[in-house]
């Protein structure tokens, strides 16, 4: 099978567990927080089916995958936890919490990938050549190496790449994102009505022409950063 094809599987693989981790996740904090909605509807699971939205799930993540011209980002998303806020003890505490379980679980899964990259390259044979090559994205070298340790090495480096675009993609502070319920809760009344307006197309919009560059702008460091912790292990 072509390299590339295996590579494009792997990322749509990682990106529904991704997905359903973070909405379980969402599930799971309302759940500790007094709303067991999401408990009753069987959302706190990892199993893809109980997470799946047909466009944002299955239809956009695979139109980015092989359609030309796309491929620097991945993105996508689940059907919306559902979470009934009057059965939080501390509503804007609460609610904020819960939004941020969903992108903390996508970056603590991104921090776990990269320990368990480290951990390849000490002590697995061949691991060190492999996560070197990934991380200098010479990836047609690793790619070339054999055994075990390249498809596990290209499954956790395409982990760190992915969870990191979706903990930055859902920090946006654009509605529908996880972002903008954490801003909502900080603005002043006043500034709310404008705020919601901001939603539909107008979101779409914002996502998809400010999105992008400022995902760059935050995750080129990042795996940056992550790249050279790699390099010198």
């Amino acid at each position: 099978m072509n390299q590339q094809i295996v590579i494009k599987i792997f990322e749509f693989v990682l990106l529904l567990f991704a997905l359903s981790l973070h909405e379980a996740s969402h599930a799971w904090m309302a759940s500790r927080l007094g709303d067991q909605t999401a408990r009753m509807l069987g959302r706190v699971t990892l199993n893809p089916v109980k997470h799946i939205d047909i466009l944002g799930t299955i239809i956009l993540p695979l139109v980015m995958l092989f359609a030309p011209g796309f491929g620097q980002f991945l993105i996508g998303w689940a059907k919306p936890t559902p979470v009934n806020g009057r059965n939080f003890k501390h509503y804007k505490r609460d609610d904020m919490l819960v939004t941020l379980a969903g992108p903390g679980s996508n970056l603590v899964i991104a921090l776990v990938s990269v320990v368990l990259l480290v951990v390849l390259a000490k002590a697995a044979p061949g691991g060190e050549l492999v996560v070197h090559a990934l991380a200098a994205g010479a990836w047609g070298l690793a790619l070339t190496q054999g055994g075990a340790v390249v498809p596990v090495g290209l499954l956790l480096y395409l982990s760190v790449w992915l969870n990191l675009m979706l903990t930055i993609f859902n920090l946006l502070p654009i509605p529908p994102l996880d972002g903008s319920h954490i801003l909502r809760n900080l603005l002043p009344y006043n500034a709310l009505k404008f705020y919601d307006s901001l939603g539909g197309w107008i979101g779409l919009a914002l996502i998809i022409f400010v999105g992008a560059p400022v995902m760059d702008f935050f995750l080129s460091p990042l795996l940056a950063m992550v790249n050279m912790i790699l390099l010198r292990v």
